[in-house]
C-alpha cells in the first residue's frame, strides 16, 4: 500500500476516493477507481482502513489488474473496533453487528482532513468523491479552496428519490397502482441505521453534485424526477462494472467450469450478497425448494461478512442429509467467494436468486439477467420492486409484508419453476436480455452513461 510521497506532486487534478467500509460501498468505488484509471489521464486515491483496502483488493471481482495497478491506495488509520459474528436467530435481517464498525468510521475525519491537506497543497483541483456515508467523514474539504466533493450514491436512483420524497414531505410521483403495492419503509432500516443516517444528513449540502451507478435507460424516468427533489448536478455513469468480461469460459474457477458444461440459460444464481444472515431453517428450506424444482443451480452459501472480514471463523450451514450427493448433477453448492459478474455474464445463467442489493441488481441487469427477488433490508425492498414491477424483469420470492414468516420450500420451488421454466419466465428473460443489451450500449461510445461520464470528468478537470 503506498503513501504519498514526500517530493513536490504537481498534478492538475486529483480524484479521491472515500468508500463506506462495507462490501457493497467498497466494490463499487474501486469500479468508479477503475474506470476513471482506465479511461482518462488523471490520478485516483482510494483512501480506506489497511484492512479494508485489503479486502476491496481481495474481491475486486471481474476487475482489470493493470487498471488496479494505476490506483493509488492510500492506508488511513482505523481504531481497533470489535467484529462480532452476526446474529443468525434474529428476526431482522439488518447486519446490526456491524455497529461498531460505523462507530468507528466516524473517527476518521481527522486523518481524512490531514491527507487533504497534504495533498491539496500540491494540486490545481482536488476531487473528492465519497459515499454518502462518509459525509461526516470528509466535511473538511470545504476549508480547502481548491477542494469540491461529489456523492457517489450506491443505491437506484428509484429508491434514492422515494426516500427524497418520504423525508421531504413530497409526493412520489407513480401510477396509483404502483404506489399502492410500493413497500413501506418501515421493517427496512432499523433505529440505529436512522440514528447514523441522521448523523451524515448535515454535511450533506457541502457536495457540488451526485453521480449515481445506474443508466438513463434503466432508470431515465426517476432520474428526470430526482431532479425536481435535488437541485444539485447529476451524473448518471453506470453501469460502472466492465461490461465486456473477457475468458469467461476458460476461466479455471470451479462455478465457470462447471457452467461451461450446462445448456444455455438453463442455470439459476442463488446468492444474497454479503451482509444477508440466514438461519439453520431458512437455509434448509431453499434447499429443498431448489432440489424440489429440478432446475439447475449455483447456491453460494456463505455466512454475512463480519465488519473485519479477515476474523474469526465462518459458520458452516448445515445442508439436508444427503443433499449435495442426490443434487450433484443438477446443482453446484459454493462455499467460497465467487465471481459474480462472470457468472451473470455466463452463457449458461439464465436466472439470479437475490436480495436485490443494487451491485447485484445493476450486475444482473447489465448481464442481461432476470431476478428472483428476495429483498431482506434497507434499498432491498425498493430495488426488488424496480426491478419486479417497473422494469418487469424479475419475480418477487416472497412479499416483503410478509419478511417475518419462514419461506417454505414449496413456495421457492414454484418460483424458480416458474423463473426458469415456463412461457412467463421466457418473457421475463427476453426482456431482461433486451434490457441488458441496451444497458451495454449505453456505456459505450456515444451512449448515455458515457456521455454523462465524460460530461463529469469535463466538469471537474474545467
Amino acid at each position: 500500500m503506498e503513501n504519498l510521497p514526500n517530493h513536490e506532486l504537481d498534478h492538475e487534478v486529483v480524484i479521491v476516493m472515500v468508500p463506506f467500509l462495507a462490501q457493497g460501498h467498497l466494490n463499487q468505488l474501486l469500479q468508479l477507481s477503475c474506470l476513471i484509471s482506465s479511461s482518462y489521464d488523471l490520478p485516483v486515491y482510494y483512501v480506506g482502513s489497511a484492512t479494508h483496502n485489503r479486502h476491496a483488493l481481495l474481491r475486486s471481482n471481474a476487475l482489470n489488474p493493470l487498471d488496479i495497478a494505476k490506483i493509488h491506495f492510500h492506508d488511513i488509520p482505523l481504531p481497533k473496533f470489535a467484529s462480532p459474528p452476526p446474529d443468525f436467530n434474529a428476526l431482522r435481517k439488518f447486519p446490526l453487528h456491524h455497529q461498531p464498525l460505523w462507530d468507528a468510521s466516524l473517527l476518521l475525519r481527522e486523518p481524512i482532513a490531514s491527507f487533504l491537506h497534504d495533498i491539496s497543497s500540491k494540486s490545481r483541483r482536488v476531487i473528492v468523491v465519497h459515499d454518502y456515508f462518509m459525509s461526516y467523514i470528509v466535511q473538511d474539504v470545504s476549508s480547502f479552496p481548491n477542494a469540491e466533493s461529489y456523492i457517489f450514491n450506491c443505491i437506484s436512483v428509484f429508491t434514492l428519490y422515494c426516500s427524497l420524497c418520504l423525508f421531504s414531505g413530497k409526493s412520489i410521483q407513480l401510477g396509483e397502482e404502483l404506489l399502492k403495492k410500493l413497500p413501506p419503509l418501515e421493517g427496512a432500516v432499523p433505529d440505529e441505521v436512522k440514528n447514523f443516517m441522521d448523523f451524515q444528513s448535515p454535511y450533506m449540502d457541502i457536495k457540488s453534485g451526485d453521480i449515481h451507478n445506474t443508466s438513463k435507460v434503466i432508470e431515465g424516468e426517476f432520474l428526470d424526477l430526482l431532479a425536481h427533489v435535488e437541485s444539485k448536478q447529476q451524473w448518471a455513469i453506470g453501469p460502472i462494472l466492465p461490461t465486456k468480461l473477457h475468458n469467461i469460459s476458460n476461466s479455471n474457477n470451479i462455478c465457470l467450469e462447471w457452467l461451461n458444461k450446462q445448456p444455455p440459460r438453463s442455470v439459476l444464481y442463488i446468492s444474497f450478497g454479503t451482509s444477508t444472515i440466514f438461519s439453520n431453517r431458512e437455509v434448509m428450506e431453499l434447499a429443498m425448494g431448489l432440489e424440489q424444482s429440478k432446475q439447475k443451480f449455483i447456491w453460494v452459501l456463505r455466512e454475512a461478512d463480519r465488519g473485519d472480514v479477515f476474523t474469526g471463523e465462518a459458520r458452516r450451514f448445515e445442508l439436508p442429509e444427503g443433499f449435495e450427493e442426490r443434487v450433484k448433477e443438477v446443482g453446484l453448492v459454493v462455499r467460497e467467494w465467487a465471481p459474480q459478474p462472470k457468472i451473470l455474464a455466463h452463457s449458461s445463467t439464465g436466472g439470479f436468486m437475490s436480495h436485490c442489493g443494487w451491485n447485484s441488481c445493476i450486475e444482473s441487469i447489465t448481464m442481461g439477467v432476470p431476478i428472483a427477488a428476495w429483498p431482506m433490508h434497507s434499498d432491498q425492498p425498493r430495488n426488488g420492486f424496480l426491478v419486479t414491477e417497473i422494469l418487469k424483469i424479475g419475480l418477487t420470492v416472497r412479499e416483503w409484508e410478509k419478511r417475518e414468516e419462514l419461506v417454505c420450500a414449496s413456495t421457492i420451488e414454484k418460483v424458480v419453476r416458474k423463473l426458469m421454466a415456463s412461457e412467463e419466465g421466457d418473457a421475463i428473460r427476453k426482456r431482461a436480455e433486451e434490457l441488458g443489451e441496451a444497458v451495454r450500449h449505453s456505456t459505450e461510445k456515444g451512449g448515455s452513461s458515457r456521455i454523462e461520464l465524460d460530461s463529469f470528468i469535463a466538469h471537474i478537470t474545467r
